[in-house]
């Protein structure tokens, strides 16, 4: 068949189409992004370059530009402007010293703790979610059901600026993205990864199971947020919508629970990505399998994140022959295990092994989730995983 832009050939992909070659998107590449400023269109044309298959986002921010909420990409958050905070450092004898936030809504105070460790990254503030303060937290933000008044003066639909400001964004990409033929992809949507971030993971996990009604209203109110923001990224022409459900496994909560209080939500963001024209994908890394039936249920489009070595429990034939022609699949090697740091004839034999038993149709390669050590060994081995790559193709 004729060679086929970046853009018709993971399209055509996630259509389960035949296509020129396994299209090979990283889906997150933080090495080459540090090279460059973290300048997306000077990313997509270094990817080019390469020989990959390159994917803008949208909405995006540096790091820097989300204080509250650096690891949700995406619109920015904004509070309710009668939220106001107070933060202070306690010094402990002995022991790691311990951050304290105070928030005042008028729906009553929040408080969350974080104790300090060398590798804390924000100085003197508590960003209001963050994977950093999980496993630091001495307090979560959210308890129990008393918190949720003051929370809903957090969960603000999009600032009608931000929305100004989204669709001048989305009118660069998509013209950048015509011109040189890339993929065009929004997000980030949020559920249960929301909600750990605001209850801290143990905790959450007894919430399920205790409390299994407060957490379920908890996720509504993320969801009816999570809605508004998809909206606006669906207003653009984006042919991918992603949600980020790495804390949506079974390595988190028991499948009845996702059944009963994640699925639901789970379809319904589908089908409204669905009803604007738009793919629907889920990145989730690890225990997935329990779930393979509720995704299909669901609707979504692609399972981004699939990793053999992460989920060892993985089984990636039955995978992929679970989902033929229903869901795409895209990953297939680990990122910081056999990329970082495997040897030669590991990378070439994961490349080899993905390509085999997850394509040739409904696949997207890429390591698994991202590259982000940028060292002489790890451009080495992504040398090593391209070569692979282009030597799966036809001809």
């Amino acid at each position: 068949m004729v060679e086929l832009t970046s853009r018709q050939r993971m399209l055509r992909a996630l259509n389960h189409q035949e296509v020129d070659h396994v299209p090979c998107c990283f889906m997150s590449f933080t090495a080459l992004r540090r090279r460059h400023h973290a300048d997306r269109y000077k990313i997509a044309e270094a990817q080019q370059a390469m020989g990959l298959d390159a994917m803008l986002f949208i909405p995006v921010a540096p790091r820097r530009a989300r204080p509250e909420h650096p690891d949700l990409r995406g619109l920015p958050m904004r509070f309710h402007p009668e939220v106001t905070t107070k933060e202070w450092r306690e010094e402990i004898a002995g022991g790691p010293d311990v951050l304290h936030k105070e928030y005042s809504t008028p729906g009553g105070k929040l408080t969350t703790s974080v104790r300090l460790s060398e590798d804390w990254t924000h100085g003197d503030h508590i960003p209001f979610v963050d994977d950093y303060q999980i496993p630091r937290a001495a307090k979560p933000l959210i308890t129990g059901p008393e918190d949720l008044e003051a929370l809903q003066y957090f969960l603000m639909p999009p600032h009608e600026d931000d929305v100004a400001r989204f669709a001048e964004e989305a009118r660069h990409a998509n013209d950048f993205a015509e011109r040189h033929g890339v993929f065009l992809a929004g997000g980030w949507g949020v559920g249960m990864d929301m909600a750990n971030w605001l209850c801290g993971m143990e905790n959450l996990m007894l919430l399920t199971m205790q409390q299994p009604d407060f957490v379920a209203d908890l996720l509504d109110m993320i969801h009816v947020w999570n809605k508004q923001r998809m909206e606006v990224v669906l207003s653009a022409p984006v042919d991918l919508y992603i949600r980020r459900a790495w804390y949506e496994g079974c390595d988190f909560v028991t499948p009845r629970f996702h059944r009963e209080a994640i699925l639901p939500r789970l379809k319904a963001e589908a089908d409204l990505a669905h009803e604007h024209g738009t793919k629907f994908g889920v990145i989730s890394t690890s225990g997935t399998a329990p779930l393979f039936d509720f995704y299909l249920e669901a609707g979504i489009d692609v399972l981004i994140g699939v990793d053999p070595v992460q989920d060892a429990r993985m089984d990636i034939g039955m995978l992929k022959e679970k989902f033929a022609g229903e869901i795409s699949l895209w990953g297939g090697v680990s990122g910081a295990v056999t990329v970082e740091r495997g040897t030669e004839e590991e990378v070439r034999s994961a490349v080899h092994h993905a390509i085999e038993i997850l394509g040739p149709t409904g696949f997207i390669l890429s390591p698994v989730d991202n590259i982000t050590v940028d060292a002489p060994r790890t451009w080495r081995n992504i040398d090593i995983f391209v070569d692979e790559w282009r030597k799966r193709w036809p001809g």
